[in-house]
């Protein structure tokens, strides 16, 4: 059996993106290979939709707000959704702070760590580092790297 991991949104917003089609594979086989051993958080929904549905610098949208919006919801529903509260924060403010990351990424981190996971796929952290027991993957990155 898979360990649950938790699942940054650029991992969720490949899967959806076409004009990377290497990128959206990895992201598909990372995630089925997960199954059902997936963690996010309520910042996850909210960056995945923001990120979808917005046009940048002449792209069109990835997805309609309709169907961004039924997706968040789908994944809203998961087992592993972990919900953010002050103390949360608070742990993710000094992590941030110490490890010089974004609070973004910080919030994260700890999402992980409160969903009980030990790794992380992401590409905006260093693969292979370890931030207090949650260990950076990146499912993009070749073999070996």
């Amino acid at each position: 059996m898979t360990e649950r991991a938790f699942v940054d949104t650029n991992v969720w917003v490949y899967l959806h993106d076409p004009a990377s089609p290497e990128k959206r594979e990895l992201a598909k086989k990372a995630l089925r290979r997960l199954g059902s051993n997936v963690a996010i958080s309520n910042q996850v929904l909210g960056e995945f939709f923001h990120t979808i549905v917005r046009s940048k610098g002449g792209r069109p949208a990835l997805l309609a707000r309709d169907r961004a919006a039924r997706i968040v919801r789908r994944m809203a529903r998961m087992r592993s959704n972990v919900p953010a509260d002050a103390d949360l924060l608070l742990d993710a403010l000094d992590l941030a702070e110490e490890r010089r990351v974004s609070i973004w990424d910080g919030l994260m981190l700890r999402s992980a760590k409160a969903a009980g996971c030990r790794r992380m796929l992401s590409e905006d952290l260093n693969a292979g580092e370890d931030y207090d027991g949650v260990v950076v993957e990146n499912p993009f990155a070749p073999p070996g790297a």
